[in-house]
């Protein structure tokens, strides 16, 4: 398989493990009906503001292996500054990790390298937070489409390509274009497993318009399906006797079905014969017909919006922002919205870790409504107005905006808006206290379970306990401000009963023979916490 090589690479090969963990701080809670509250709305729903790779970072013990669908829409990389959505990896703060993880060979990146450095770690994390039974969807143009499949095939796997998908991004070519109109967009579409099949499309009144019911067939509507195999079939290159004896012979490539099972069809009347019965015909009824298999061109601007659409639908949400102030080439709403109506099931979670101006929540809260499905956002935002620009459309499309007269939106919904907080491990790999104990604790619950952190209510319990999954017993002795030991002593504090127990504690002074008998399993701290 080809690879593709760039100046910086082996410096971010594999960067994203030594990421540093971070914490998510809750800032406020958004309601639909309530507006801002302090409180957590838990709905599933967050937006979080800060660097994209750390964001990433900080989601893997919630959610690796987990999410449904990615749609990224990064950077094109055109060498365009000049705009709210800076495009030439010259951020001050991709510059300066840039500085950071490459070193002095930073300073001789061309704008390919740059680019190339900031998305290879970040593709990393994705890749591991996508599910099994997941797809992701990577929107671009033509200036790293070439260098971005072959970074992809090399982290998703080659085999694990599904397409190029094309969508029309212009509603009207520009005959102003120095050498050709660009007139639409790529969308890479990856997979982690290759069986994973693409939710069909529903079909339409134009989709169905071919099927019709000339002879009053109690099964419904239909039309003549092709009877010729699509690939030569030697074996398949028998003559058919029509019923008043009339010899019809086979196609060039053959029939699609055996003598046996075409003698069944005919019994069945689903395959006849033509009015002079020198042809056969096959019906196809559209009570069978279960979808449309989603073409990977996406042409009918009707059908998804252009960008056009998508800065009109910015424009209309914030009466109040200049024309100047509208990112350039937004996606519209209806695009996402495509996205997700193929690739993941209405109780899912979709993943966006360059949120720019929010579509991806806008196309889920717009999707729930006209279908009632319960479809779960994660935005992730690095600039500054991840806040004024990101969450407030979300606000404004779940409150509905516009005039009494024209109101748009009015979705209802809800999310949690998140800042990247400290790192839980400091520069010396030991636990970083400040960032408070409960956030400890459920970083250590994660790492252990894969499963979402509720503090125990056991009354009976010591404030140690983390929980019991399954048959197994977790325990978190830890202080602040002196070391912790696990002997006979600390064995008091076991109340709860399980068939394993995993306990974690600076120190451990007790015989390896007893613990083997009675399933213990020590974990100092810090070294045996696990570091995403």
């Amino acid at each position: 398989m080809p690879t593709l090589n760039w100046i910086g690479k082996d410096k971010v090969v594999s960067h994203h493990q030594d990421v540093p963990y971070r914490v998510l701080e809750h800032k406020y809670g958004f309601t639909s009906e309530k507006g801002e509250q302090k409180e957590p709305t838990k709905s599933g729903n967050k937006i979080i503001h800060g660097d994209n790779l750390e964001a990433l970072k900080s989601l893997l013990p919630e959610y690796e292996g987990k999410i449904k669908c990615i749609y990224i829409d990064p950077p094109y990389n055109t060498g365009n500054e000049s705009w709210v959505y800076n495009d030439n990896v010259n951020h001050p703060k991709i510059k300066k990790w840039l500085g950071e993880v490459v070193g002095k060979d930073g300073e001789d990146l061309s704008r390919h390298d740059k680019w190339l450095c900031m998305m290879y770690p970040r593709l990393k994390l994705l890749h591991k937070l996508l599910a099994k039974d997941g797809a992701i969807f990577i929107s671009i143009d033509d200036n790293e489409q070439a260098n971005l499949k072959l970074m992809c095939d090399e982290i998703f796997g080659g085999n694990n390509f599904v397409t190029d998908l094309i969508w029309r991004s212009a509603d009207s070519s520009n005959n102003d274009a120095k050498q050709f109109s660009v007139d639409y967009n790529h969308t890479l579409v990856y997979i982690k497993n290759p069986s994973w099949q693409p939710i069909k499309l529903e079909r339409s009144a134009d989709n169905n318009a071919h099927y019709k019911n000339p002879d009053n067939d109690h099964r419904g509507d239909w039309f003549s399906g092709n009877v010729s195999s699509p690939n030569p079939r030697v074996n398949l290159t028998y003559n058919i006797i029509s019923p008043k004896g009339n010899t019809i012979s086979p196609p060039k490539n053959g029939w699609r079905w055996n003598k046996e099972r075409v003698e069944e069809m005919i019994k069945e009347k689903v395959i006849i014969f033509s009015e002079d019965e020198t042809r056969i015909t096959k019906k196809t009824f559209l009570k069978d017909q279960s979808g449309i298999v989603p073409s990977n061109i996406w042409w009918d601007i009707e059908d998804t919006g252009h960008n056009r659409n998508a800065k009109y639908e910015l424009i209309k949400i914030f009466t109040e922002l200049k024309t100047s102030d509208i990112f350039k080439t937004p996606k519209p709403s209806k695009f996402i919205e495509k996205i997700l109506k193929i690739a993941m099931d209405s109780n899912a979670t979709i993943l966006d870790s360059f949120a720019g101006s929010g579509t991806t929540a806008h196309a889920v809260l717009n999707l729930n409504k006209k279908d009632g499905g319960n479809r779960k956002f994660i935005l992730i935002e690095m600039e500054d107005y991840a806040n004024d620009i990101t969450a407030e459309r979300v606000k404004r499309v779940a409150k509905g905006y516009g005039t009494a007269k024209k109101a748009v939106g009015g979705t209802g919904g809800a999310f949690d808006f998140y800042e990247l907080g400290l790192s839980l491990f400091d520069e010396n790999q030991n636990l970083n206290e400040q960032v408070g104990k409960e956030k400890i604790r459920e970083y250590i619950w994660f790492s252990e379970t894969r499963t979402s952190y509720l503090k125990p209510k056991a009354q009976k319990e010591t404030k140690y306990f983390l929980g019991k999954k399954e048959s197994s017993v977790y325990y978190f002795i830890y202080e602040k401000d002196s070391l912790t030991t696990l002997d006979f002593d600390a064995l008091e504090l076991i109340k709860t009963k399980g068939e394993q127990y995993v306990i974690y504690a600076d120190n451990c002074l007790l015989p390896k023979e007893f613990m083997a008998k009675k399933n213990i399993i020590f974990k100092k701290i810090p070294r045996d916490i696990t570091r995403f």
